[in-house]
């Protein structure tokens, strides 16, 4: 009965040769060192790396040899896959670093050469701001009411219960149409649309009033003679402050970021009552280090509008049932609303029609 072959000698299976071996290593090595890009040096990975590769083909050989010859054929073809994946993870390195210095330097541009484009311009900040709070009041089930810029005395002042001696009425804080007679008025604020509403419509009514509004005051940095509004009018039945509060909340919220609240201050409007101003919670510092915050003047509030209960005497005149139905009514700036939220230091900047003031804001907010 014959033993175990021990005098098997492995070099006689040729991939496994030390020559083949070294041959196959040097050759990798080569190929690896004469890639002049990544691409080539993919298929050299897969030529000398590769599952049919010479290597790789050598490797599988070990497993046929008997165990006492298996070591010295795997460290041999072992230290040469080693070299060469050394080889191919190095020449990797230095061909990237040179990929990204060529595309830097091919795909530079000269931003300060001339351009015959001309320039898509983009929306003015005040039209995608009053689509935006439409959008924010149409998304709560409001609708959303215009009404013309020229007046009628009533509905701009009387049905709102601004007497005949109000100071709002004279010539030095509202415009008035030639001749006087008419008493027509350019409005100073888009309450007349929600008289309007209430006189047309039966409650309830969930109506937000965007417009154009006049008023003679001085034009500067902080004033117009010509700005934007945004009132709200709510009527129906069980309203209450606590429904005013939770709707200016969700509004804030929407326009100035999550986080941001809002506060009330005892106020007079003769078409509320009661009636406060809105305060927001600073949207720059969140009233954590106000004094150093030059948004709110270290105050840690700013103020917003004005807000407040429909007077009972405004529904009446408007053909509404005071005993059945309560309300709120609101008013922003849209101008000031969105001097807040971008960081817009004059009025006078949405004006004065530069070119280059409108771009900055792109096509949406």
């Amino acid at each position: 009965m014959s033993g175990p072959n021990t005098e098997y000698d492995p070099v006689e299976v040729t991939p496994l040769q030390a020559e083949e071996v070294e041959a196959a290593r040097d050759a990798a090595l080569a190929a690896i060192a004469g890639a002049s890009d990544l691409e080539a040096l993919k298929q050299v990975r897969l030529d000398h790396a590769g599952d049919r590769s010479p290597l790789a083909l050598a490797n599988r050989e070990i497993g046929a040899l008997p165990p006492q010859a298996r070591k010295e054929a795997g460290q041999r073809v072992g230290q040469a896959r080693g070299a060469v994946n050394k080889a191919l993870a190095a020449r990797t390195e230095v061909l990237e670093a040179e990929h990204e210095e060529r595309m830097l330097i091919e795909e530079t541009v000269d931003v300060t050469l001339p351009t015959d484009r001309v320039p898509t311009g983009g929306r003015h900040p005040l039209t995608t701001g009053a689509e935006l709070i439409a959008d924010i009041f149409v998304s709560m089930g409001w609708e959303i009411a215009e009404g013309p810029l020229i007046e009628a005395e009533w509905l701009n002042f009387d049905a709102l219960n601004l007497g005949p001696d109000h100071p709002a009425r004279t010539m030095q804080d509202t415009f008035w149409t030639e001749p006087a007679e008419n008493h027509v008025v350019l409005r100073t604020q888009t309450s007349p649309v929600q008289a309007r509403t209430m006189l047309t419509r039966k409650p309830p009514i969930y109506v937000a009033c965007p417009g154009r509004v006049f008023r003679t005051d001085e034009y500067d940095a902080t004033h117009s003679p010509m700005f934007h509004q945004v009132e709200g009018l709510v009527v129906d039945e069980g309203i209450s402050m606590a429904h005013l509060k939770g709707t200016l909340d969700h509004f804030a919220a929407r326009m100035f970021g999550e986080g941001i609240d809002t506060r009330f201050r005892p106020s007079y409007f003769p078409f509320t009552e009661p009636s406060a101003e809105v305060d927001l919670r600073c949207f720059v510092c969140r009233g954590v280090d106000s004094d150093a915050c030059r948004t709110c003047r270290g105050e840690g509030w700013i103020e917003w509008g004005g807000c407040g209960v429909v007077n009972p005497r405004v529904l009446v005149a408007c053909g509404v049932d005071p005993e059945t139905y309560t309300g709120f009514a609101f008013g922003m700036g849209i101008d000031r609303s969105l001097m807040f939220r971008h960081g817009i230091t004059d009025l006078r900047s949405f004006f004065e029609g530069d070119v280059r003031f409108t771009p900055a804001f792109g096509t949406e907010l």
